[in-house]
C-alpha cells in the first residue's frame, strides 16, 4: 500500500502532466454534463449523447493544448474549420468509447497505484519531491478539488490500462527486423552527372499566346484576397489590474486576514512496520499479528534505533521494508485516516502505539517534520500585491466591461473615446483577411475567428462602424473597426505577365534538363563512358548525401544483380541527374544496436496502429455515431 510516492514511471508521468495542464485529455472533465438536452446532441456513444456544449468545451480544450504546444506558431484559423472540428469530435467519440469499455470490463485502479501516480507527477513536485501545497494550489487553479481530480485520474488510468494491453501485444518477427536492418545498412557506390535547369534557360522560348493561355487557365492564382486594415481595442483583467493603486495598509490587512494562505502545509516523513494477517503475512490470525506487534513495539521502546533493522526483517510492505520502512515525505490526505492521524500527532523521533488500518497493523516512527510555518510579510508582499490587484480588478471588471461595451456601441465611429475613458491603447493591424491577420503580427491573438467574422460583416465593412464587444477569453473583451477595405480582385494580365513568363521558362528548362538526362542515360546504357561524371561516393537509405528522397529511392530500388546501372532522378536542388550505380554492399552481420533500435521503432508503429484499430473497433462496438455533423462543424442553419 505505502510504496514511496517518490517512485515514478517516466512515460506515465509525461502522459499525466499533459492530462493536468491545461486540463485532462479531451473528454475527461465533461462527463458530468449529462443534464444537457438530447435534442442538442451532435454525437452518441454507448447510448449516451454528446451535446453541442460538451463538444465545444472539448474542442476548446484541444485547441488550448495545441496552442501551448506550438506557442507563437499557433494559427487558430487552421483549426477553426469543419475538418478540424470533425477530428475533435471523432477523438471525443474514441475517448467515450474507451471509457465505456473500461466501465464494462470493471477496470479498477487501486488506491496504492493512484497515490504512486500522483506522487510521481513532476508538476506536483518541488526539488524532486511531492509537494502537497503545490498539488492543492494547482488543482484549485483548475477549478477542481482532490476528489474531482482523483476520480478523473482513475478514469484516465483505466482507459490507459486498456490501451497498454493492446500496445504490449505488438510483435515484429525477428526475420522481418533482420531483413529491414540489412536494407537500412545497405550501401551503394555511385557517380553522378547533373543536368541543371539553369543551363537550359537560354534555350527556353515562351510566346505571348502561351502566357495568355496560362493566365486564362489559372485565373484564381492571380486573384488578390479581400483584405482590411483594422483598429483594435482590447479590455483585459490585466489592464484594470495595472491601474489599481495598492495602499500599504491594505496589503498588511490582507496578510493578517489570510495568514493561512501563506502557511506552508505541514508534511511528515515517517517509517513504519506493517504486519498483516493470513498467507504471506506475519501471523495466522489477528491475535497473533497483534501479539507480534506488541513484542516489536516493546523492543522499540527500549531500542528505538533498531527501527530500520526490524522493519527490514518484519514489515510486509514491499515498497518500504527494504528501505527500513521509510515512506518519504507526505502531507495531509495522502495516507489512510488512522495512519495520518497517528503520524501527525507524533513529534520527530517518537514512535506510535499500534495503529490498525484496513491494511493491517502499523508501528509508526516520525523522522522529520517540514512546513507549518507562516511566511513573513516581506517575503510574500509582492505575491499579496499581485493577488490584491487581481481581486480588485475582478470586482471592477464587470463595471469596466459595461462601460467598454456601451461606449464602443454608442460612439461607433471611433474606438478612441473608449480608449480614453478606460486608459487603453488602440492597436492597428494591416492586411487582415477572412482567414485572420498575418501570423507574425504582434497581438494577432486578439483577432479571433469571431472578431474577424464580425469585421467582415457588411455593416462593419461599408459603414466602418465599431463591432460589438466580443469576448475573446477569460475576462477579455475586444472591439474593432475597419479603417480600409480592399475587395478581392483579379490582377490584370499586364501586371502578372512577367511573373508568368518566368514561371513558364523555368518549367520548360526543367523539362529540357529532364529530357537531356534521359537521353544521356539511354546512351550510357548502350555505351558506358566516364565523361561528365563526378568522383565515386557511397550512399545509403540513412546517408542520402543531400541527394533528395527521389534520388535515393531510384538508386536503391535497382536490383543488386542488375548492377551496374544508370538511373535518372531529381536531386534535392531540383536538378536532373544521371546516377551511375556501380555496386551494392550489405553487412554480413547486421549491427545489433541498429537491429534493436529498428525493432523498437517498428513495434512502436505497430502498437500505434493497433491502438487506432482498437479504438475504432470500440467505437463500432459501442455504437459511436455522429448525429449532426453540420452543427458540430459550426454551420449556421
Amino acid at each position: 500500500m505505502f510504496d514511496s510516492i517518490r517512485s515514478h514511471r517516466r512515460w506515465l508521468m509525461f502522459f499525466l502532466v499533459l492530462l493536468v495542464f491545461p486540463s485532462f485529455v479531451a473528454t475527461g472533465i465533461y462527463g458530468y454534463n449529462r443534464f444537457m438536452s438530447d435534442e442538442q446532441a451532435v454525437a452518441r456513444v454507448a447510448g449516451e449523447a454528446i451535446t453541442l456544449q460538451q463538444f465545444e468545451a472539448a474542442h476548446r480544450e484541444r485547441l488550448q493544448q495545441i496552442r501551448q504546444a506550438l506557442g507563437d506558431n499557433f494559427d487558430p484559423a487552421l483549426f477553426d474549420t469543419p475538418a478540424a472540428r470533425e477530428a475533435s469530435l471523432n477523438a471525443l467519440l474514441g475517448e467515450r468509447a474507451l471509457r465505456a469499455e473500461a466501465a464494462g470490463d470493471h477496470v479498477a485502479i487501486s488506491e496504492n497505484r493512484l497515490r504512486q501516480v500522483i506522487g510521481a507527477i513532476e508538476a506536483f513536485q518541488e526539488e524532486g519531491k511531492f509537494s502537497y501545497d503545490r498539488y492543492r494550489t494547482l488543482l484549485t487553479a483548475q477549478g477542481m478539488n482532490e476528489a474531482m481530480f482523483e476520480q478523473r485520474l482513475r478514469e484516465d488510468l483505466a482507459r490507459q490500462t486498456l490501451l497498454e494491453g493492446v500496445a504490449r501485444s505488438a510483435m515484429v518477427p525477428a526475420v522481418v527486423s533482420e531483413r529491414l536492418t540489412a536494407l537500412v545498412q545497405e550501401t551503394r557506390t555511385i557517380r553522378e552527372r547533373r543536368f541543371r535547369p539553369e543551363d537550359f534557360l537560354a534555350q527556353a522560348r515562351v510566346g505571348d499566346d502561351a502566357i495568355k493561355a496560362h493566365y486564362d487557365a489559372n485565373r484564381t492564382q492571380f486573384e488578390t484576397k479581400e483584405s482590411i486594415d483594422v483598429q483594435v481595442l482590447a479590455l483585459t483583467l490585466d489592464d484594470i489590474a495595472r491601474q489599481i493603486s495598492v495602499p500599504p495598509a491594505e496589503l498588511q490587512a490582507y496578510y493578517e486576514q489570510n495568514k493561512s494562505s501563506f502557511t506552508e502545509p505541514e508534511q511528515r516523513r515517517a517509517s513504519h512496520i506493517l504486519l498483516t494477517v493470513g498467507e504471506g503475512g506475519s501471523a495466522k490470525d489477528k491475535e497473533g499479528a497483534r501479539k507480534l506487534a506488541q513484542d516489536l513495539l516493546a523492543r522499540l521502546r527500549s531500542q528505538p534505533d533498531d527501527f530500520a533493522k526490524l522493519a527490514k526483517e518484519y514489515s510486509k510492505d514491499p515498497g518500504s521494508a527494504a528501505n527500513g520502512g521509510d515512506l518519504g515525505l507526505f502531507g495531509r490526505n495522502m495516507m489512510v485516516k488512522p495512519f495520518e492521524e497517528a503520524a501527525f500527532r507524533l513529534k520527530p523521533g517518537e514512535i506510535s502505539d499500534i495503529v490498525e488500518t484496513e491494511f493491517g497493523l502499523h508501528i509508526i516512527r516520525v523522522t522529520e517534520v517540514k512546513g507549518g510555518a507562516v511566511s513573513p510579510f516581506d517575503q510574500v508582499k509582492e505575491k499579496i500585491e499581485t493577488t490584491y490587484r487581481q481581486q480588485q480588478a475582478q470586482k471592477k471588471f464587470a463595471e469596466a466591461a459595461e462601460q467598454f461595451t456601451n461606449i464602443v456601441y454608442e460612439q461607433a465611429d471611433s474606438l478612441q473615446p473608449a480608449a480614453d475613458k478606460l486608459a487603453l491603447k488602440v492597436q492597428t493591424f494591416k492586411d487582415v483577411t477572412r482567414e485572420g491577420p498575418p501570423r507574425e503580427a504582434p497581438g494577432a491573438a486578439l483577432l479571433t475567428p469571431a472578431v474577424v467574422r464580425a469585421l467582415f460583416n457588411e455593416d462593419a465593412l461599408n459603414k466602418k462602424r465599431n463591432i460589438a464587444a466580443v469576448e475573446v477569453g477569460g475576462s477579455s473583451l475586444v472591439s474593432a473597426r475597419v479603417v480600409e477595405h480592399r475587395p478581392a480582385r483579379l490582377r490584370p494580365l499586364d501586371e502578372v505577365s512577367g511573373q508568368i513568363r518566368e514561371q513558364l521558362v523555368r518549367e520548360q528548362a526543367v523539362r529540357m534538363a529532364h529530357e537531356a538526362a534521359n537521353a544521356a542515360a539511354e546512351s550510357l546504357r548502350n555505351s558506358p563512358a566516364e565523361a561528365g561524371f563526378g568522383p565515386a561516393r557511397t550512399v545509403s537509405r540513412r546517408q542520402a548525401e543531400n541527394l533528395g528522397a527521389d534520388a535515393v529511392k531510384q538508386i536503391m530500388r535497382v536490383p543488386a544483380d542488375k548492377l551496374p546501372a544508370f538511373v535518372v532522378a531529381e536531386t534535392s536542388e531540383r536538378a536532373q541527374a544521371v546516377f551511375w550505380v556501380i555496386d551494392s554492399k550489405r553487412p554480413e552481420n547486421p549491427d545489433a544496436n541498429a537491429l534493436s533500435q529498428l525493432r523498437r521503432g517498428i513495434e512502436q508503429q505497430v502498437a500505434a496502429a493497433d491502438d487506432r484499430a482498437y479504438v475504432n473497433e470500440l467505437k463500432r462496438k459501442h455504437k459511436a455515431e455522429i448525429v449532426d455533423l453540420e452543427r458540430s462543424a459550426g454551420s449556421k442553419k
